[in-house]
């Protein structure tokens, strides 16, 4: 699933391709996708142009002059800038006429969703997601969220309305920073804890948007752009850690977690 740094360079990349064209026409091939009434949808976006494109943890927000556009890839969405005459495919299930481009949304396994929302609506949209990860956070924010909570910090983290943006890949390399197991429990963390995972977001994000985000199975160069920062994981997917010792691999909380058990501790 594309996480915060992906789909930060996927922004950055559609920026430079897709503003202030006109929205010709609007094909839709799967309406699940939608969460709109499809005219509405439709009526909404044509005649107008993206004049912005934002970002809320792993969403993308295209600003137009009317509305907003929410987007969420979930697991397998991309999109791909092509030729106005290329031939669609198979899993290509929305299609913005931009005149001498095309805009499409491809998703394999059809899970990515877009909703059209005022202006007005955004604060409300995401009122039930947290600030995004690498941005300041107090460490009293978090600490305050996760002290009463006996569940481990990985799916704490995970948890998209604590903080926004990190999912399993980066959430290893996090506690990995903050050397801490992703089993430790929330309730089991103190402040400095809590600073040591925040400040551990911020430095792997940011170097993971330095690195155009990570190239693992699902996220892949479709827009030209292939993802390095996989070269420098330190947990994720390893068989040793820096240090030398063999990574243990466990689920926690439904997801295969990767840490070294010399480097990262219980409490």
């Amino acid at each position: 699933m594309p996480e915060l740094a992906e789909v930060h360079t996927v922004k950055e990349v559609l920026k430079k391709q897709i503003l202030h064209k006109k929205i010709k026409n609007i094909k839709i091939l799967y309406k699940k996708i939608i969460e709109n009434d499809i005219e509405e949808f439709k009526t909404g976006l044509i005649n107008d142009e993206f004049i912005d494109i934002k970002q809320k943890g792993k969403y993308l927000i295209f600003v137009t002059k009317n509305n907003y556009l929410i987007s969420h890839l979930r697991m397998e969405g991309k999109y791909f800038v092509k030729d106005k005459n290329a031939e669609i495919g198979k899993h290509d299930h929305v299609i913005f006429d931009l005149g001498d481009i095309l805009l499409i949304y491809n998703d394999t396994r059809k899970f990515g969703r877009m909703k059209l929302i005022n202006k007005n609506e955004l604060d409300d949209y995401f009122k039930d997601i947290g600030p995004d990860a690498n941005t300041d956070i107090k460490a009293s924010y978090l600490f305050e969220k996760i002290t009463h909570k006996k569940v481990p910090i990985k799916g704490l983290l995970l948890d998209q309305s604590i903080i926004a943006g990190l999912g399993n890949i980066y959430v290893d390399e996090v506690l990995y920073e903050a050397k801490l197991r992703p089993t430790v429990l929330g309730s089991e963390l103190d402040l400095k804890d809590c600073e040591n995972i925040l400040k551990g977001a911020k430095k792997v994000l940011n170097a993971a948007i330095k690195h155009k985000g990570t190239t693992i199975r699902s996220y892949t160069s479709s827009l030209g752009v292939k993802g390095e920062y996989q070269n420098y994981l330190n947990v994720h997917t390893k068989e040793f850690c820096p240090c030398g010792n063999k990574i243990t691999k466990e689920k926690v909380c439904g997801r295969t977690s990767y840490y070294c058990d010399k480097c990262q501790k219980n409490k």
